[in-house]
């Protein structure tokens, strides 16, 4: 099989460049994407098969790849490639699958991909593999500078999510012999950049410290992003201080503190429990203009183990029905977090509100977030029919959606949890018939049922 590598690669880089971004694309929604239902039966056929013998599954797999269209069969081959598989046992054959999926007539070479198979094989033992992998790649991008740099950067992404320190380490000297050996800037940024994070990924922030202060000599000015990687990296260790101390410094050095940078910061303090400095931080956040998001209230009030253990059991009759009786129950920590909640944009960005339709939408919300968010709508909704500026929309929906990202595909927990309090409230909201993920109701049944 190694001897065939070289053959089976095609030419990697096409010179137009929207077909390159579009290969990218597509390979990014497939490295992400959820496993299809028919990788999903593939997987399973092929779980069977081994139980009898290889060949089958050589057969098995060469039928799969041969019938089915690009996404279902990179798809399938990212589920197989990821830490986080369901089927372990199969992880052996994602080299094959790989191999087979190259002699495709649509598949293109691309670096992200082999970046993922070369950090895979790490992880399995498979040396010789690898090795040749690496080696076929640099003799394809070894005139290529921009392209190689990239490369590397997949490389040592790759081999951070597989928490592989061998191939790390082996991966920056190679980053760090670019950075010294190369006049481009661009080569230079984006090696540093990618040296930066792959520290931080490993737990090594004081590094990555450091290697800021190795680009200054360079004339490099590190960006938020650089920042942003040692921020969160401190963050998740518990070096409060010290990721305080590196928010001051980029603030010094001209970098604004975003809504990005602000949820890890935020994040950070809810894993550790410190509700008191996450209060401070929304203040913060509220006297600079620094606007909420979704993950903003999913960083904050999945701290909030008051109202995450209440939810828990949707079954029981536990939780509150509105924003006073929720104050009630939490301790006096939660209820300054939850204040600082009540009177942010969140809620307008996610209510479209016109004569036609009201639509609220929560979706990229986490349970308690749903949960908030759905306890300010009722009363937002309660406070505008009642004010005759605002015309009653003939329909009124809330979107949850079905569960398709969801840990158990198909059972969606915010669904549950909202069809829980459509019922203990006696809301007029039913699930669509045609949209499982939706509860919608006429404008004027709402109002009366609010009002």
């Amino acid at each position: 099989m190694i001897s065939s590598l070289h053959m089976r690669i095609p030419p990697p880089w096409n010179s137009r460049c929207c077909r390159l971004r579009q290969q990218r694309l597509t390979l990014v929604q497939c490295l992400t994407a959820r496993l299809t239902k028919q990788g999903q039966r593939f997987l399973s056929s092929l779980a069977l098969a081994v139980t009898r013998d290889s060949k089958a599954a050589s057969r098995l797999i060469s039928k799969f790849v041969a019938s089915s269209p690009q996404f279902i069969a990179l798809n399938a081959l990212s589920h197989l490639l990821s830490p986080d598989t369901t089927h372990p046992r199969l992880s052996s054959l994602a080299f094959p699958l790989y191999m087979r999926i190259t002699e495709e007539s649509w598949f293109q070479w691309n670096p992200k991909l082999v970046a993922e198979i070369i950090a895979f094989l790490d992880k399995q033992g498979q040396r010789e593999e690898e090795e040749t992998l690496i080696l076929e790649t640099l003799s394809k991008l070894e005139s290529r500078e921009r392209e190689l740099v990239l490369f590397y950067c997949n490389l040592i992404d790759s081999f951070c999510k597989h928490d592989s320190k061998r191939g790390f380490d082996d991966t920056y000297a190679r980053l760090n012999q670019l950075v010294n050996s190369s006049s481009s800037v661009y080569v230079k940024r984006q090696a540093l950049k990618s040296m930066i994070s792959g520290l931080c990924e490993m737990g090594q922030p004081h590094e990555a410290e450091n290697l800021i202060e190795e680009m200054r000599v360079k004339g490099l000015e590190p960006s938020g992003f650089e920042y942003k990687c040692i921020i969160y990296a401190y963050g998740r260790l518990g070096l409060l201080e010290d990721m305080e101390r590196i928010v001051n410094q980029m603030e010094s050095d001209g970098t604004r503190v975003d809504t990005v940078c602000s949820n890890m910061v935020l994040s950070s303090y809810g894993d550790h429990n410190e509700l008191s400095r996450m209060v401070l931080w929304l203040q913060k956040m509220k006297d600079s203009g620094i606007p909420f998001s979704v993950r903003t209230y999913n960083s904050v009030l999945n701290s909030c183990s008051t109202i995450m253990s209440m939810l828990q059991d949707l079954n029981s009759n536990d939780f509150p029905l509105s924003i006073l009786e929720l104050t009630e129950v939490l301790n006096e920590e939660e209820v300054s977090v939850v204040k600082e909640l009540e009177d942010s944009s969140v809620l307008d960005d996610a209510m479209k509100w016109d004569s036609g339709e009201t639509k609220l939408d929560l979706h990229g919300m986490h349970l308690g977030s749903a949960y908030f968010i759905i306890l300010q709508w009722m009363d937002e909704m309660r406070n505008r029919f009642n004010n005759e500026k605002h015309v009653i929309p003939a329909e009124i929906t809330v979107v949850c959606g079905s569960g398709k990202h969801s840990t158990v595909r198909g059972e969606s927990p915010v669904k549950a949890m909202v069809k829980k309090m459509m019922v203990r409230t006696s809301s007029p909201l039913r699930v669509h018939r045609n949209n499982i993920g939706c509860f919608i109701a006429k404008g004027h049944v709402v109002k009366d049922w609010l009002c």
